[in-house]
């Protein structure tokens, strides 16, 4: 490029000066033919040299731009061979998604089914063990007059019925054990299913394309179901024959520590619950949030028969209330925390009806600061996403958790949607915890608590 640049400089001057020579000459009188024809001659080779300089600098020019085509070449080269092993690549992951698709739609139904067989047995083993209780007792019974009668007349062999009903309740115990065994496999094989999901859930979500598995997955935007967890230990205290059927039993018999006790109510199972005594009573804990840490939008059943940990986020259970309820009149108190750490409550008179009724709910308010928090005097009917009473409003799926309802979406829904603090727009505080004040507006709240308590002896604050 420098010698192309020289050339164009050289050839005017060679121009000019051919000119100013042939200027002056035509001046001078007596001009010699032999100069002139020199001096033309030099003119030639100078103008040879410039262009053999050109030459030379093209020459140069075409050798580098060569050495970079050549370059452009070699890495247009490499490219096209990391595209290429790009694609096998994604043809690998694509291939790999279809497998993974395919054995967690396995998976699924395999975890459907232990989860049935588990429930089921779950029931039967209720069942057997309830028997084996009424059993005892009655072998107990029988024990004690053969003790007499052996006492008595030491010569007497023992009655054929007697030993005819032993051996029918070892068989019975033999057969409880068995189910026992049968559901703790059934248990450790759906834990076992569970952790296989999650473990392809995570490869999917490693591949990027979880959000389009849980939609093949799922017909319907709603949280997923949790499967609620076998209470073995339920029925610890089952051969107990004074087994107090709520917490103001077990406080009135010496207990006054907050914790988890077995209650059994009349006509009911043994089962655990959280009594929370405050001053001068206990008061048995239907219902708790605190952190948001259990999934609330639970099914019928579910809702039915309770889910949660009891120390923890927990729902007892629409049967459970049920029973204890239906020994007496009890008092319903209601205990707000707002992220302010402000504390409000409430205390209801109510009534609770049975399944049957959808578990239908009548309030008269008794005392507390927080105004117009559900509806008074009107029957309340609880319903899921999955289950909606007829002849009642129905509120849409995005009401998330299970709640009573009169004829409209109640707002102050305590088992709703767990939000955090500065929940932005009001359609998603509708969907949260939260409560509404007497002018209208939605507070957040950061924990709750749903507790009852017999109407003999007085609530205190």
């Amino acid at each position: 490029m420098y010698t192309i640049k020289l050339f164009l400089f050289i050839v005017p001057l060679v121009i000019s000066s051919r000119i100013d020579q042939d200027y002056f000459s035509s001046l001078d009188s007596i001009p010699p033919q032999t100069k002139s024809r020199f001096a033309m001659l030099d003119d030639v080779k100078l103008l040879a040299n410039g262009l053999l300089q050109l030459g030379h600098g093209l020459k140069d020019f075409v050798h580098k731009t060569k050495g970079q085509i050549n370059d452009i070449f070699e890495k247009l080269n490499i490219f096209d061979q990391s595209f290429y092993d790009l694609s096998l690549q994604t043809n690998e992951i694509k291939e790999e998604e279809k497998k993974l698709r395919t054995t967690t739609s396995k998976l699924q139904v395999k975890n459907e089914e232990v989860k049935n067989m588990s429930l089921e047995l779950n029931s039967k083993l209720e069942n057997v063990l309830e028997e084996k209780f009424l059993l005892q007792q009655k072998v107990r019974y029988l024990e004690e007059q053969l003790t007499n009668l052996i006492k008595n007349q030491p010569e007497i062999q023992e009655h054929p019925e007697v030993t005819s009903l032993k051996t029918f309740v070892e068989q019975q115990d033999n057969s409880i054990r068995d189910l026992l065994q049968t559901v703790e496999e059934q248990y450790r094989q759906l834990n076992q299913q569970h952790s296989q999901i999650k473990e392809i859930e995570n490869q999917l979500r490693r591949t990027g394309i979880q959000e389009s598995t849980e939609n093949s997955l799922s017909s319907r935007p709603r949280a997923p179901r949790t499967t609620p967890s076998l209470h073995l230990n339920e029925t610890n205290n089952v051969e107990h024959d004074d087994i107090p059927a709520d917490c103001t039993t077990i406080y009135n018999k010496g207990e006054h520590t907050s914790g988890i006790y077995s209650i059994k109510p009349s006509g009911s199972q043994v089962f655990n619950v959280y009594c929370d005594v405050k001053s001068g009573s206990s008061w048995t804990l239907i219902q708790q949030r605190i952190d948001g840490s259990q999934n609330f939008n639970e099914t019928w059943e579910n809702y039915r028969h309770g889910f949660g940990q009891l120390n923890g986020e927990f729902w007892l259970g629409l049967e459970k209330i049920y029973s204890i309820v239906k020994q007496s009149n009890y008092i319903l108190r209601i205990e707000l925390e707002d992220w302010k750490d402000t504390k409000h409550y409430i205390e209801y008179s109510f009534h609770l009806g049975n399944h049957e009724t959808n578990y239908k709910l009548h309030l008269v308010e008794i005392t507390g600061n927080v105004p117009n928090a559900l509806p008074e005097n009107k029957d309340l009917v609880f319903s899921t996403w999955d289950h909606k009473a007829k002849g009642h409003y129905s509120c849409p799926e995005g009401y998330s958790g299970g709640w009573w309802s009169y004829d409209v979406c109640e707002e102050n829904n305590l088992n709703g949607k767990y939000n955090k603090p500065r929940a932005k727009t009001r359609p998603e505080k509708r969907r949260g915890i939260c409560w509404k004040s007497q002018n209208g507006r939605l507070y957040c709240i950061k924990s709750t608590k749903m507790l009852i308590h017999p109407t003999s002896s007085e609530s205190s604050e």
